[in-house]
């Protein structure tokens, strides 16, 4: 991967940045995303923002080995602190944790009251993401899923609306859990995901049977048996 070929889910997270945008990579890494949109999309101004010394500085030697100075600015800093307010329409936050990005989305919501769009790509925890964007206001505008290496990953776009519950119906908990435009389209990739984490679930759940039964053991058990229903019923929804 470089910045003139990205890795597919990269790929996937720059299709969502338009022409003229003015964005905020966090977690830029080596900011292949930033230069790849420079030179491919026509964006007017990115910053790469990294809060680890030696990616920031991988950032700044390819940004300026790529002679794109001008248009990206690499900056040291924890999450949205990088950002000055007014600055940026776009942000996208790639490769990390659920979790971590909603702890970044939260603790920097004071730098998004200008941003048009979300551009969300979690390893794990995808939950974490859609709850905080029902939380703050945000509607989930489209999804995808895709493999890559042997790994799932998942996209998530969300923007400014008064509506977070539009793309949600009756099955608020289970659509959470997989996505809502996912569990419309179920494609291979995702029946794929949802059938190797019910198997997961039952072997851990078989694993809790064997064991000593406490009331935390209960509790697990319940929690894991809902989360399969949750699930069996999105997949067999698909099928009827």
């Amino acid at each position: 991967m470089n910045s003139d070929k990205l890795s597919a889910r990269l790929a996937a997270v720059a299709k969502y940045v338009p022409k003229g945008a003015k964005i905020a990579d966090i977690g830029s890494d080596h900011a292949y995303l930033p230069c790849y949109l420079a030179k491919n999309i026509g964006i007017t101004f990115a910053l790469a923002g990294e809060v680890a010394v030696g990616p920031y500085q991988s950032a700044k030697s390819n940004v300026l080995a790529e002679g794109l100075s001008d248009i990206i600015s690499v900056r040291l800093g924890d999450g949205l602190d990088v950002v000055r307010p007014g600055e940026i329409e776009y942000v996208t936050i790639a490769g990390m944790g659920g979790a971590l990005i909603t702890s970044i989305l939260e603790r920097g919501k004071d730098k998004l009251s200008h941003v048009k769009r979300l551009i969300l790509q979690p390893n794990v925890s995808a939950i974490s993401i859609r709850k905080w964007l029902i939380d703050n206001n945000w509607e989930l505008m489209a999804e995808e899923i895709l493999e890559e290496d042997g790994k799932i990953y998942e996209v998530l776009v969300g923007e400014k609306g008064n509506s977070p519950l539009t793309p949600y119906g009756r099955h608020l908990e289970a659509e959470l859990l997989v996505g809502p435009y996912l569990a419309k389209e179920q494609n291979a990739v995702f029946k794929k995901k949802w059938l190797m984490e019910v198997k997961n679930w039952q072997r851990i759940y078989q694993q809790l049977e064997n064991a000593a039964q406490t009331p935390d053991t209960m509790k697990k058990k319940q929690e894991l048996i809902h989360k399969i229903h949750l699930v069996e019923g999105v997949l067999q929804n698909e099928e009827s």
